[in-house]
């Protein structure tokens, strides 16, 4: 069987930190998790990254994988691949108190290799009722519109995966569950939702699913962090002679005073007006200049009048200054 390179696959060092293992899981689940993932052999990399996570993040099970060195020490054939794996001998007689987790036992899709060092033997060596496990928690993501972290609120949220039946077969799942959405949230942060993750093994509990929060890409607004950029449309009278103007932001209706010659894409900044929070974020009202529409001889004669009195000011020579 082919040696599993578990620290490759998660894409840290030999000596990661649990919190690092845990950080590169879960970034590995948000690119290959089946729900979201666009890449083509997204089943297959989340199967190797479960995998990997479940070994490294288990004191144990990571001790004795580290005891068998790294692929370099086995066997390889003339094309560079590894000819096959084996356990050493007496590696079942290990003395290793290995405790399966609800993913170990309920899981199908392990390699051989996982089952060689932590499944045959275990079961084996194992008497009596399996240990209480907790479930391990899932991942997944769910898309909002940055209107959402202002109001709070209840969605519904759709999953699909697989579980295993009564007959131990690989079935499809879908679930619906209500997310409370907290008002405040921000691009990716993570929303808990208890119990909702992994089934445990025996009388454990349930693990967490834990969503990510993304926003929808919208034109008129976006974020960074807690704080807010929202497009200002301004006649061109209203940015070049300033004044109080009212207008409908995320944060409610406000009077904004313009600065008299105020440009495109000048910034006028409302503080403690973004997202909501103990400190909040601020509200960035970004200056957009729009031209009205000619529709009768009037506001034509207006233009051109605008033209004459503003002869000689050429914006593509930068003399419109």
């Amino acid at each position: 069987m082919e040696y599993k390179d578990y620290y490759k696959i998660l894409g840290v060092a030999k000596d990661a930190s649990a919190d690092e293992i845990k950080k590169a899981y879960r970034k590995m689940a948000r690119k290959y998790h089946p729900d979201i993932s666009k890449e083509p052999d997204a089943a297959l990399r989340m199967a190797e990254v479960n995998e990997a996570n479940a070994v490294l993040s288990d004191a144990e099970k990571r001790k004795a994988y580290d005891q068998l060195g790294d692929a370099s020490q086995f066997a390889h054939s003339g094309a560079g691949h590894a000819s096959g794996f084996q356990a050493p001998p007496g590696w079942d007689g290990q003395n290793f108190h290995f405790h399966h987790s609800s993913t170990d036992a309920d899981n199908a899709d392990y390699s051989s290799f996982f089952e060689e060092l932590f499944g045959r033997g275990q079961r084996a060596r194992r008497s009596g009722p399996p240990p209480d496990m907790r479930g391990q928690d899932q991942h997944s993501s769910i898309e909002l519109e940055v209107p959402d972290s202002y109001s709070g609120g209840m969605r519904v949220l759709r999953l699909r995966g697989v579980r295993l039946d009564a007959q131990g077969h690989a079935v499809e799942d879908e679930r619906e569950l209500q997310v409370t959405i907290p008002k405040g949230v921000y691009e990716g942060q993570m929303i808990r939702l208890a119990g909702q993750g992994a089934p445990g093994y025996g009388k454990g509990q349930a693990g967490d699913l834990l969503l990510e929060v993304r926003f929808k890409d919208d034109k008129r607004w976006h974020t960074q962090g807690k704080d807010v950029y929202q497009q200002l449309p301004l006649a061109p009278w209203e940015a070049a002679l300033g004044g109080p103007v009212e207008f409908k932001t995320l944060a409610g209706t406000l009077e904004i005073n313009i600065p008299p010659g105020s440009q495109a894409g000048r910034k006028l900044r409302v503080k403690g007006k973004g997202l909501p929070s103990r400190t909040p974020g601020d509200l960035y009202l970004v200056i957009q200049i729009i031209v009205p529409p000619v529709f009768d001889d009037n506001q034509r004669k207006a233009y051109e009048s605008l033209s004459k009195a503003f002869a000689g000011r050429n914006p593509r020579t930068g003399d419109a200054a």
